[in-house]
């Protein structure tokens, strides 16, 4: 027999679950206190917060029943033995591990990780220790109040009101694909929800009594709800579907139990794709729903539309434009299409940082779309896939009143100037508490281990469509179990610990996790002014930013475009950051130049093409294999040497603009501005630096930028010569 878990949830319903565990933030929050460091200068300090972790955890061991007996009487004759042996393989293990990507180094500039917080370590090691199970509170008393307070965190870090009616809810998942998979699953149970209740009270005896109730359609009209047509009941909006079951109780008087079971009974999760449109829908709609993602989408949605059966087909990629944004217009396009075909569209996604291009998608233009087609009669869920950019809203967030600002001036490692996100990215975090659900990842701008990713929902109620209890939505509260409400079984609790204890640490607001991205944005300036003015007219190579200059986005000439391109190596690349910030200081201009540079977010995108004789090189095929050669030179595959540190002087990642994903026009403006002749159908390779270190340009030798610029242009020169003699182009040796 089954968990009953509708009685669990019950049992379990207690104020004592939710209780805050009286964690105290710092009284001041200073950056370099937070990482054990590049050259792991806070070692005392994390060992002391390991050996705490590991000593408390120790005496509760001991506290408990103290009078039960040890393991065994006495240790054995092989008890050295086996210790010594697992010392050694432990050793062994280490050594190998000396061959990873070094990830807090300076020179990683690769993927989106750098260190992780030493309280989100210590926190994910003291509670690994306990070893508790996130899937049932029964199991993790304690981690599963941390992690409804993580959850809480975010939901409010994010713009989510949580003294709000509907009353957001959020949870910690393993990362962020798995996010996008939930996501999709609740929205297209939700799409299918209003027909499925609609049915059972037309069958079901113990639902005659609500034939009359009406419902609100998203022109604002109200009607009964078994009036409507099928397409009508596959397009109410998000919050009267979901109140559809608790008004069946209050309004119509319809028993508890008698809802259940007809949610139990009718429901897609029920009864499964194949019999839910065979017996419900008829083929009176299009048999294909829709999933419209910006082409720069994760490939999780892909995945997502496959695992829930809609098939890949069902996800259709929305263009973007030469900012890597979705083009709304060709959104509307595409709903316009789908209105017309009466194909419903369970879910629009909006990405809040792409991993290639770090682009913020127009959220603000796509929840205009979205009631002027509600008015239309479309409906859809919308979702803010801010994996990498969730934590970003933080620069935005006043601290809460019991919070104290920063101390004073700050030095050395802590000298670094922050930058204020650009109008374009706070126009969509100031609108980001709209979207239905939200993907967010601690483990990438929250700097905590990994597994750490979380799903927010702006209405609570819609986590009942996938859980596997009941609606349960007549009772006021959280239910303290959260492992039945999403895609994994068992989940660990260090997790919630880890982000938990970060977040008490470095707050999820402007004087936290604000402060740390906001001197990520101001080094990726910094970095991005730097890579993209290291190439003079008399070098023998060219950079290409996909994120373009002020001047270039202006479609100026190109005598203005390089003396754009001069200022900004002459005036914003030199020096360490008090001389800019004096700089800055004396010319407004200057400074309203630099703001207008790089990325929505931090991740960097950008090519490199060689000259033969002072001629640019016109073959696609070599840029990409010039392109594809830099990265293999700064990066890391396999170990080096066994149980040796890598030398690789710097780490980048990259990936490839493919017309296949992002159009034919798109890719050939990139190849076109790289200098070669693009070849239709072929994509265009290029490199990626993701900033996500908070202390680049202030070191403790100041900015360390110029470092790894030396390193691309060595790169550059002898990779620019190995292919020049490998294709014997030119009379070069």
């Amino acid at each position: 027999m089954g968990t009953d878990w509708d009685s669990v949830v019950s049992a379990r319903h207690s104020a004592k679950a939710h209780k805050p565990l009286g964690l105290t933030p710092p009284e001041t929050h200073t950056p370099s206190a937070w990482f054990l460091g590049p050259n792991a200068e806070n070692l005392d300090i994390m060992t002391e917060l390991i050996a705490i972790a590991l000593g408390d955890h120790a005496k509760a061991r001991e506290d408990y029943m103290t009078g039960d007996p040890n393991m065994v009487a006495a240790r054995d004759p092989s008890y050295e033995t086996t210790v010594a042996a697992m010392k050694e393989n432990l050793r062994r293990i280490t050594s190998e591990l000396r061959g990873s990507i070094p990830l807090s180094s300076h020179r990683n500039q690769s993927h989106m990780y750098w260190d992780i917080t030493m309280p989100g370590a210590a926190g994910y090691f003291a509670g690994m220790l306990f070893n508790q199970n996130n899937v049932a509170a029964e199991a993790s008393p304690v981690t599963t109040s941390l992690e409804i307070q993580a959850a809480r965190d975010l939901c409010t870090m994010l713009g989510y009101d949580m003294a709000a009616t509907p009353v957001p809810w959020g949870h910690i998942t393993c990362d962020g694909s798995v996010a996008n998979i939930e996501s999709m699953w609740a929205a297209r149970n939700l799409k299918y929800q209003a027909v499925a209740l609609a049915r059972a009270i037309r069958v079901e005896p113990g639902l005659a009594q609500a034939q009359g109730i009406n419902i609100r359609k998203p022109d604002g009209q109200w009607a009964r709800l078994l009036d409507l047509t099928l397409w009508e009941l596959l397009n109410l909006a998000t919050d009267d579907t979901l109140s559809l079951p608790k008004r069946l109780v209050t309004e119509a008087g319809v028993d508890e139990a008698a809802v259940k079971a007809a949610l139990d009974t009718h429901t897609i999760k029920a009864r499964g794709a194949a019999a839910f449109d065979a017996e419900m829908l008829h083929g009176a709609v299009a048999a294909t729903p829709a999933i419209l993602v910006p082409a720069t989408a994760h490939y999780s949605w892909v995945k997502a539309a496959t695992l829930l059966g809609l098939g890949s087909h069902a996800v259709q990629p929305i263009p973007v434009d030469l900012d890597g944004r979705m083009i709304v217009a060709a959104l509307a396009r595409a709903l316009d299409a789908c209105l017309e075909q009466k194909r419903p569209v369970v879910q629009v996604v909006a990405v809040i940082g792409s991993t290639g291009e770090s682009a913020v998608d127009p959220l603000a233009d796509i929840l205009a779309l979205r009631d002027q087609f509600a008015g239309r009669g479309l409906t859809f869920a919308l979702h803010a896939d801010a994996a990498w950019g969730g934590y970003f809203a933080s620069t935005l967030r006043q601290p809460a009143t019991n919070k104290l600002t920063p101390d004073g001036e700050e030095t050395g490692l802590d000298d670094t100037p922050e930058e204020a996100l650009s109008d374009h990215v706070r126009d969509q975090f100031a609108v980001l508490r709209h979207a239905d659900t939200i993907t967010v990842d601690p483990h990438k701008s929250g700097y905590v281990p990994y597994p750490a990713g979380a799903l927010c929902y702006r209405n609570r109620d819609m986590i009942f469509l996938i859980a596997l209890t009941s609606p349960v939505v007549f009772h006021d509260g959280e239910a303290p179990t959260v492992g039945v409400y999403g895609i994994e079984g068992s989940k660990p609790g260090a997790a919630a610990v880890g982000v938990a204890l970060s977040h008490i640490t470095v707050p999820p607001d402007r004087l936290g996790y604000g402060r740390l991205l906001g001197r990520c944005v101001f080094n990726s300036k910094r970095y991005y002014a730097a890579l993209t003015t290291l190439a003079t007219p008399e070098d023998d190579f060219i950079v290409v930013p996909f994120q373009r200059l002020p001047s270039e986005k202006a479609h100026k000439t190109a005598a203005e475009i390089e003396a754009e391109r001069a200022l900004i190596r002459d005036r914003i690349v030199p020096g360490d950051n008090p001389e800019l910030m004096a700089r800055f200081k004396a010319n407004p201009e200057l400074l309203a130049l630099f703001q207008s540079l790089g990325p929505d977010l931090t991740v960097f995108a950008y090519a490199f093409n060689f000259k033969v004789e002072g001629r640019l090189n016109r073959d696609l095929a070599l840029l990409n294999e010039f392109n594809n050669t830099l990265f293999h030179r700064l990066s890391l595959e396999v170990p080096e040497k066994a149980g040796e540190v890598p030398t690789t002087p710097l780490f980048v990642t990259s990936s490839a603009f493919s017309p296949d994903t992002y159009g034919t026009d798109f890719v050939r403006s990139f190849a076109e501005r790289a200098g070669v002749d693009y070849v239709a159908g072929q994509p265009v390779r290029f490199l990626i630096s993701t900033m996500q270190n908070p202390f680049l340009t202030a070191t403790a030798d100041g900015n360390f930028i110029p470092t790894l610029m030396t390193v691309f242009r060595t790169t550059i020169e002898d990779v620019r010569s190995r292919i020049i003699a490998r294709y014997d182009l030119g009379t070069e040796p």
